[in-house]
């Protein structure tokens, strides 16, 4: 290729294609792994990066010899870049308990920039990258659970009768499982069935949240602090 401001279709449909597997492959693994932004999400905005670049690239050759007419061939890259930032914060949620859908962001964003590797023609550079991507997602992540399991905050709500001695119950359940209460809530709540007559009966919604080193098995807890008399509901994530 002589003039590089010209592409011939070959080149961009192989362009398009590898933009599409690379996507592909990030966005299986996300998929897989039942994330917000998975398989179809990727292959899209890789795609999208690609053809921008294209079209940032080779789409205006026609103007190249304009003498009033400046062509930079990286002005919509960096608009590119904006915008996967928005569609990136569309997949970080605020559970309550913690900030969830970062890495998933982190994902659609390095794809974006390999879809506009790709679009430039830096297949080796693009390839790499996506290599390393998924070192990162699937390899690191495993080490990471296994080897450097920090503490995680967890989300416990129970509803009870209103006993003098509750409390300390569900509070030696968790001291067993290990967790530390971080912030607890006890609310009033009102039990009544529909259609009696009978005055309601006060209960209580205890809502915490837990810190525990270990890993947190919500059957187990869930199936312990049911095991206290008084107690009607609990829900642990």
């Amino acid at each position: 290729m002589n003039n590089p401001w010209v592409i011939d279709n070959g080149s961009i449909l192989l362009r398009l294609l590898l933009a599409m597997l690379l996507g592909g492959l990030i966005g299986f693994e996300r998929e897989r792994s039942n994330h917000a932004a998975g398989l179809r999400t990727h292959i899209l905005v890789c795609l999208g990066s690609t053809l921008i670049m294209l079209l940032s690239i080779y789409g205006f050759s026609d103007f190249v010899d304009e003498i009033n007419v400046r062509i930079d061939p990286a002005r919509l890259a960096t608009a590119v870049i904006t915008g996967i930032g928005f569609l990136g914060a569309g997949t970080i949620l605020f559970t309550g308990k913690s900030i969830t859908g970062l890495t998933t962001a982190a994902s659609i964003w390095v794809v974006g920039a390999v879809g506009l590797a790709v679009g430039a023609g830096f297949y080796f550079a693009s390839i790499v990258s996506t290599i390393l991507i998924l070192l990162n997602l699937v390899v690191f992540n495993k080490l990471e659970q296994r080897y450097i399991r920090g503490s995680k905050l967890h989300l416990i709500t129970i509803h009870s009768a209103n006993t003098p001695n509750i409390l300390e119950e569900i509070s030696a359940v968790l001291e067993e499982q290990e967790c530390v209460i971080r912030k607890l809530v006890v609310n009033e709540r009102s039990n009544t069935v529909y259609g009696e007559l009978q005055p309601a009966v006060l209960g209580l919604e205890i809502t915490m949240q837990v810190l525990t080193d270990r890993k947190f098995e919500p059957m187990t807890i869930t199936r312990q602090l049911r095991g206290i008399g008084q107690v009607t509901m609990v829900t642990a994530e």
